[in-house]
């Protein structure tokens, strides 16, 4: 997934999953495309915490559910996996939800992160209509 370039590390594969990260994520984390689905911004998100870009995580978050602590900012977890198990999308409410399974370590030992994350379609501080994340539950608790 990762390639060296003149000593930094570039992406060719998306972390999501979804094809090569120029093509997949990079488009929505660089702010040249805004997400056109819960969906989307469900991979990016996840995207964002593989390369630990609080700002896009901040960004992408509902305000007022939106924490004040930083969010990336766990150490020593390497993201290794998306599994995307259901998108679902009520077009009438502008509110999607998206159960999916992320997979991790911690000092070289595996995890799982199993949520079902909500999602609303509002427009930005600027005017921009785009997807939000809201918050999650965790169905294996």
């Amino acid at each position: 997934m990762i390639e060296k370039l003149k000593g930094k590390p570039a992406l060719t594969d998306c972390p999501c999953g979804g094809g090569t990260y120029i093509k997949c994520c990079q488009r929505f984390i660089s702010g040249a495309e805004v997400p056109k689905n819960a969906l989307e911004l469900m991979r990016s998100r996840y995207t964002a915490f593989v390369l630990q870009d609080e700002k896009y995580l901040r960004d992408s978050w509902f305000p007022d559910t939106l924490p004040e602590e930083p969010i990336t900012g766990e150490d020593g977890v390497k993201w290794i996996g998306l599994q995307i198990v259901k998108h679902v999308h009520v077009a009438a409410a502008d509110q999607a939800t998206v159960e999916f399974v992320a997979r991790f370590k911690v000092s070289g030992r595996a995890h799982r992160l199993h949520e079902i994350s909500n999602f609303v379609r509002q427009a930005d501080a600027a005017g921009v209509v785009r997807w939000f994340y809201v918050d999650g539950s965790f169905p294996d608790q």
